[in-house]
């Protein structure tokens, strides 16, 4: 029965080469007793194991099937804690290794390594670096992204005369438009008909505002002011 005071973790192992895979294998068995033996000293307790089998330390960890599994259960649970024999096991190539685990920091995921628990949060020179680099990256794409949406707004209000916002009332309803701009053209009584009484009109032909009422008066007049397709 396990302690109420433990830690739960899950225990993540890795194999590059087919010919290791197998629970009788010398690195499946080194990597399982490696990190089970640290649990019990540091105050874990492992409820599940994941592995990938033949799959290299520089291969990205999200196009990992059981890394992906292994964010399931942890997505839709209480396990906060991930535990590796060593960081390269995690990943041997140092910019995969910063990458994923920024992306499991984010998602407040801790990532311990048996044989050195600090090993994915010291700061050496080389470890500040990528993640310098890895935010300026970050950065770069965000700036881009929100360049080419820019461009793609501009070059639409270009074609177009406007971008994005609240549609008009000519592209919601033209025909209500068009009755609008008719009712205030053609006099009544020998005079003009006036905005509120336009909307007065609409309202008994069925057109009415969202909230059930007629029309105020300053969007009757925006009705009348717009183009034709506007």
């Amino acid at each position: 029965m396990a302690r109420k005071d433990l830690i739960e973790a899950v225990a993540y192992i890795r194999t590059s080469s087919a010919t290791n895979v197998g629970a009788d294998k010398d690195s499946d068995r080194r990597q399982r007793e490696a990190i089970t033996a640290f649990a019990r000293r540091a105050g874990y307790t492992i409820v599940q194991e994941f592995s990938d089998e033949a799959v290299k330390g520089t291969d990205a960890v999200d196009a990992r099937p059981g890394f992906a599994a292994m964010l399931k259960l942890i997505a839709g649970g209480t396990v906060r804690t991930i535990i590796v024999e060593t960081a390269n096991r995690f990943a041997r190539d140092l910019i995969v290794q910063e990458t994923g685990h920024r992306m499991l920091r984010d998602q407040d995921i801790m990532l311990v390594a048996a044989d050195s628990p600090d090993a994915f949060i010291e700061e050496t020179p080389t470890t500040v670096l990528i993640r310098q680099v890895l935010g300026a990256v970050a950065q770069f794409e965000k700036a881009a992204l929100v360049a080419k949406l820019k461009g793609a707004r501009d070059r639409k209000k270009a074609e177009t005369g406007k971008c994005g916002g609240r549609k008009s009332y000519a592209e919601r309803d033209g025909e209500m438009v068009a009755l609008a701009r008719k009712l205030r053209r053609y006099p009544v009584g020998g005079r003009q008909r006036s905005l509120r009484e336009v909307s007065v009109e609409l309202a008994a032909q069925g057109y009415v505002a969202a909230s059930g009422k007629p029309f105020g008066v300053g969007a009757i007049a925006r009705m009348i002011e717009q183009q034709p397709g506007a």
